[in-house]
């Protein structure tokens, strides 16, 4: 075992949490379902899976983990998406989630410019809709 090798993952992987429970505490401060725990363990686990893709002996393609992320999170995405009363509820929650993965897997791929930088920019969108 690399145990360099081993701490940049654990680092990566602890960015990422940090990272999406940011943008989840902004969600749990206006009262929405998905909060801190969702929005860190989407964005864990798509850096998790992300660097499981990025470090497979011998696969044929090692993009395809990460392929997939992109499609479960927008499956699980689709699961907050309701309609009440004429209404549409969860898309901004939705989007989100799926950004989070994104920035989850940005970090695993040792982009953490870019992770970061999705990160606040995620964190902004949120903020704004609560400016008066």
């Amino acid at each position: 075992m690399d145990w360099q090798l081993e701490t940049l993952r654990a680092v990566r992987t602890i960015i990422a949490a940090l990272l999406g429970a940011i943008i989840g505490w902004e969600r749990e401060q206006h009262g929405r379902e998905a909060g801190i725990r969702t929005y860190a363990a989407v964005s864990v686990g798509a850096c998790v899976f992300g660097l499981i893709s990025a470090h497979v002996e011998g696969a044929a393609d090692p993009t395809r983990i990460a392929a997939q992320v992109v499609t479960g999170v927008g499956f699980l995405g689709a699961g907050v998406i309701l309609r009440e009363r004429g209404q549409i509820t969860g898309l901004t929650t939705a989007a989100t989630l799926w950004s989070t993965a994104a920035l989850g897997l940005a970090i695993a791929y040792g982009m953490y410019v870019l992770g970061t930088l999705t990160g606040l920019i995620v964190f902004t969108l949120l903020s704004l809709h609560h400016v008066p």
